[in-house]
């Protein structure tokens, strides 16, 4: 999969780019599976990303000069853009990314040159201190070089059931930001949720503070900075409910565990991946088993809560239910798909004899539905009041100071994460044909990093940060560049009161033990996993 660009095959896709003449680069500070059958691979300084991003926009719109007429009309303030990059140049930011000036030039002409391109960034351009500023920069640069909304560009889809244009958009709306903050350090609201890396304080130094907590198919015990502190504030709860298969590192702590039926004992049609698609598509799936008596899916556990506090806001009696709350127990989730199919682009709600998307439909062809290839769509289906996209916002064009301060490498090392092939967070660490073979849970070191500090391949290794410390083998390889050091996401089992046989026959240990919930971005809240400075030393 492509994550953000969701494609069966990912692998023989990007080779297919190279056997048309084109080229994959790879920009990471550690050589990924990508990056290993990529065109080309670039190392980077963990967090040091918008500075290149910066001295693109720089080669592309000072030295390259491209013509402003690849900028659609439905974007404006490229001037300002213009202006804010014209300090980065490759030679202003080479000692602080790592990337030699020649090489961002040969990326930038390459990128103007071509006849299609596309910038990417997902987790390890979000992930960081300037997070935020990234993905400006990444949609910027698309957009200046005539490659948003155009094939062989970055491309959206006209899904069957539209999660971004339907009534309501399934919550998802224009989106906002900032619309209230967090108690405790005032962190700003996105898309209508809090940063995960003010839950601990919020729950322990706001007042009143989180007293109940509702978890659902979540472990932030090891996916949020500074684990061990959300561990002492899940303690201090009055009250927690998991909605979960798992008695796992976060569920331990909860008062009632409702558990779901498993996956193959519920329908599904993806929402979420049918909008990332590079084609669009339909897709539905009855469940393979019929789930046990008595088992509730997700949803039906939800649904139930959400009853019974509406009885408790509005006074009513014990186990009543309001004619809304009957309606949507009536339909459910398939009710509601077939709603959206037949009322979306490729329905038949209008037309009933017109053969258009339904359930039914869907049913009869189980392997999907190809409904074409994408097309342009914009500005039809930007969610701006005016149609239009800003190229310089006040937000962001605001960070470039804190940019600015973005220091050389001083010597120390910075942890970033990484996941593997087999490891879905933490969820399949308890399954045993994906747990065989060699640990995975390593600390990758470069071999001069290594050597400064008496460390050899399978050494133990005390890893510190501000937040916390563990030890874990060492693995010494150039896959991984000076300066950084990796840990995989999703370990750290073995901990008392979880009932998870397998993964607490390969603990590991967690990376969110020595992430820092004090570093975030700070245009989005969002926490600031990658370049955690850290100290190794052999144990």
């Amino acid at each position: 999969n492509g994550s953000l660009m969701t494609a069966p095959d990912i692998r023989n896709r990007l080779k297919a780019i190279e056997s048309r003449g084109g080229q994959v680069i790879v920009v990471d500070p550690r050589r990924t599976e990508t990056a290993t059958g990529a065109s080309g691979h670039l190392f980077i300084r963990p967090g040091t990303d918008v500075l290149l991003l910066l001295s693109l926009l720089y080669c592309l719109l000072h030295e390259q000069d491209l013509d402003a007429g690849r900028t659609p009309d439905f974007a404006y303030n490229r001037e300002i853009l213009s202006t804010v990059c014209y300090e980065f140049s490759p030679e202003n930011t080479a000692k602080r990314t790592g990337i030699p000036p020649a090489d961002v030039r040969k990326l930038a002409a390459d990128l103007a040159a071509a006849d299609g391109g596309a910038v990417y960034g997902r987790m390890g351009a979000s992930t960081q201190e300037f997070g935020a500023s990234c993905h400006w920069l990444i949609n910027a640069i698309n957009i200046v070089t005539g490659n948003i909304d155009r094939p062989g560009g970055v491309m959206f889809t006209s899904p069957a059931v539209d999660g971004i244009g339907a009534a309501g958009g399934f919550s998802i709306g224009r989106g906002s930001w900032d619309r209230w903050r967090s108690e405790v350090r005032e962190l700003p609201e996105f898309g209508g949720e809090l940063p995960v890396s003010t839950l601990a304080e919020e729950i322990l130094d706001a007042s009143p503070g989180i007293r109940c907590l509702v978890t659902v198919a979540g472990n932030p015990v090891l996916s949020t900075p500074n684990g061990s502190k959300l561990e002492k504030a899940l303690e201090s709860l009055e009250f927690m409910v998991s909605v979960d298969p798992y008695i796992n590192e976060t569920t331990r702590h909860a008062d009632f565990i409702l558990p779901p039926v498993s996956p193959l004992e519920r329908p599904h049609y993806d929402l979420a991946f049918h909008l990332l698609a590079v084609r669009n598509t339909a897709k539905y799936a009855d469940p393979l088993f019929t789930p046990p008596a008595g088992a509730k899916d997700d949803w039906q556990i939800l649904h139930e809560l959400s009853g019974e506090l509406d009885n408790l806001r509005s006074g009513g009696s014990p186990g009543s239910r309001s004619l809304k709350w009957k309606a949507m127990h009536k339909l459910g989730p398939t009710g509601l798909l077939d709603l959206g199919l037949r009322a979306g682009p490729y329905g038949s709600l209008l037309n009933p004899l017109s053969g258009g998307l339904s359930v039914r439909k869907l049913r009869r062809n189980p392997h999907g539905i190809d409904l074409g290839p994408l097309k342009p769509v914009l500005p039809g289906r930007l969610k701006t009041t005016d149609k239009r996209i800003n190229l310089a916002p006040d937000a962001l064009l605001a960070d470039i100071e804190r940019i600015r301060d973005i220091g050389e490498p001083n010597g120390e090392l910075l942890l970033i994460g990484r996941r593997h092939v087999r490891s879905n967070n933490s969820w399949l660490h308890n399954a045993p044909r994906l747990m065989t073979g060699k640990s995975r849970c390593t600390l990758m070191i470069h071999p001069d990093d290594a050597s400064d500090r008496g460390c050899r391949d399978g050494d133990v290794v005390v890893v510190q940060s501000r937040t916390g410390k563990v030890q874990v083998a060492a693995e010494v390889t150039d896959d991984i560049m000076r300066g950084t050091v990796s840990l995989p996401h999703g370990f750290g089992h073995g901990r008392d009161g979880t009932r998870l046989d397998v993964a607490n026959q390969h603990p590991g240990v967690s990376i969110n033990d020595l992430t820092d919930e004090s570093r975030i971005d700070v245009v989005s809240g969002n926490a600031a996993f990658s370049g955690t400075p850290v100290q190794v030393s052999v144990a």
